[in-house]
């Protein structure tokens, strides 16, 4: 183990300890110390889950790349190992960037990561170098092996980016083989996602693009994911500086999945149709594990670039994962939905039923805290008069809010946390269309201290989004313009 990776260990262990359980997530994953971006090698292995995370340690701000490191059995409540791995070689002195993991047959646990150098050049311009890197484990302690890197940009087609050429998810063929599906930049054309094949893990070669940009969907392309769902191909991807297209794409990095037809013969994937993946403000680089029952779960980390580095350098700690989500593919949507296991944290619930909301505001006995599980039924209590908007506000007191309201009219959902407390120009509102008839929607709010998720329709659409607002502000409360009927069920979550 190096001096490096040593001295990020103790670092760690010693300043979690300052950090309280209750100024952390309840259930969602964040930074054991300093600072958390991208899931890496989410997977199974040796009997639990594994997620490593883009981490550094020493700053709640952006740095060298190391790997955290935390364990679950049921993606909730997490237990913190040793960081996995630090910038302590060559080939990966500026950096260990984003990867994936895999168990090997003879019970190692491989991962496969982005190392970079940082160069200057006559200019004074800095330049990034990045290649492909492994090292194998026991799911603790990783060995990175001495032959690295394995991929540079040698192997690029001609026209790629060794400067942005990141993120390989790594996956295994029936017949024994290995494919990594790599990120690079193709100057003039966007992003590209590169598939190559290994028989051995050591000696790679390129075999085509999977997928091309050619600025359709903002620039560089990031942190691929590919798999099967319901007997349809998805691939998702994030994508930087994006343009929007309607209520698709917000302006700036996001996130996209495709669906499409995959060729297993010639291992070529054709794309018919792309969307947004969570149309909220905090959501990035999703990465996604097939769990040991056969459910397609994906976290991304729950944050946004142009926000992420306007807190203080005394926050102790900065960035956390989202809600895991169960995936399914059913008429050409991609729905998410909270994992199942969110219901084992439930402890108390209380029912209402056709609530009549008419141009007022309403707050409705035990239903207050900020960690809950909400469900709400909307619909017109005339249906040949619709109504205007409906909001549901919560982390609430008399100085703070955050709501989430929809327009009927417009076929709009908006989240909205401008109250919140953020004393900063940020992103504050983003909204989606929604369908619904005739203002009948269904909502399921999953708030948990420090942020929400909003899953529209039983996951037809998810919006998420962090808030700063102090842990005093508990209240919830409805409000109507126009006449609506609701059902609440309400549950409070404990970890």
């Amino acid at each position: 183990m190096s001096q490096v990776l040593r001295d990020a260990r103790r670092y760690e262990e010693e300043h979690e300890k300052q950090i309280a359980p209750s100024d952390r997530p309840g259930f969602h994953l964040c930074a054991r110390v300093g600072w958390m971006n991208d899931p890496n090698g989410f997977s199974y292995h040796d009997g639990q889950y594994h997620m490593f995370y883009q981490y550094h340690p020493y700053d709640s701000h952006w740095g060298p790349m190391h790997w955290g490191h935390a364990v679950s059995q049921d993606l909730l409540h997490w237990k913190y190992l040793p960081a996995a791995m630090a910038p302590d070689q060559f080939y990966d002195r500026d950096g260990c960037f984003s990867g994936s993991a895999l168990t090997l047959d003879d019970g190692r646990q491989l991962l496969m990561y982005t190392g970079v150098i940082r160069s200057t050049d006559s200019l004074g311009r800095t330049h990034d170098i990045q290649s492909q890197c492994i090292a194998f484990g026991d799911g603790t302690d990783y060995r990175k092996y001495q032959g690295n890197p394995v991929i540079t940009g040698k192997d690029l087609p001609e026209g790629g980016s060794p400067n942005d050429f990141r993120d390989p998810k790594i996956f295994r063929k029936e017949d024994g083989s290995y494919r990594a599906l790599i990120a690079d930049n193709y100057p003039g054309h966007g992003g590209m996602y590169l598939l190559y094949r290994s028989d051995d893990l050591v000696h790679w070669q390129l075999m085509h693009p999977l997928a091309e940009n050619e600025n359709r969907i903002g620039l560089m392309w990031e942190c691929p994911d590919f798999f099967e769902l319901d007997g349809t191909h998805i691939l998702i991807g994030s994508a930087q500086d994006m343009l929007p297209k309607g209520f698709e794409y917000h302006n700036g990095n996001g996130t996209f999945w495709m669906a499409g037809d995959y060729d297993p013969e010639t291992e070529k994937f054709t794309e018919k149709c792309n969307y947004a993946i969570d149309y909220g403000i905090d959501f990035y680089a999703p990465q996604t594990v097939l769990s040991p029952d056969g459910r397609r779960i994906m976290i991304g980390w729950m944050q946004n670039w142009d926000t992420c580095n306007l807190h203080t350098k005394s926050t102790p700690w900065f960035g956390s994962m989202s809600l895991p989500r169960e995936l399914s593919f059913r008429s050409g949507i991609l729905y998410q939905t909270p994992i199942r296991e969110l219901d084992n944290l439930r402890t108390e619930t209380v029912e209402y039923k056709d609530i009549r909301l008419t141009n007022n505001d309403l707050r409705l006995d035990q239903v207050c805290g900020r960690m809950a599980d909400m469900e709400i039924e909307l619909k017109a209590a005339d249906p040949e008069k619709m109504y205007q908007r409906f909001a549901v506000r919560f982390a609430q007191n008399e100085n703070y809010r955050t709501g989430v309201s929809f327009r009927p009219f417009e076929s709009t959902l908006k989240i909205d946390r401008k109250f919140s407390g953020s004393r900063r120009a940020v992103i504050n509102q983003r909204r989606a269309l929604v369908n619904h008839q005739r203002g009948s929607l269904k909502l399921r709010l999953i708030i948990d201290r420090f942020s929400v998720e909003v899953f529209v329709n039983d996951g037809e659409k998810v919006l998420s989004m962090t808030i700063p607002t102090e842990l005093s502000a508990e209240g919830i409360s409805f409000y109507a313009d126009g006449d609506v009927v609701m059902n609440v069920v309400f549950h409070k979550l404990s970890v």
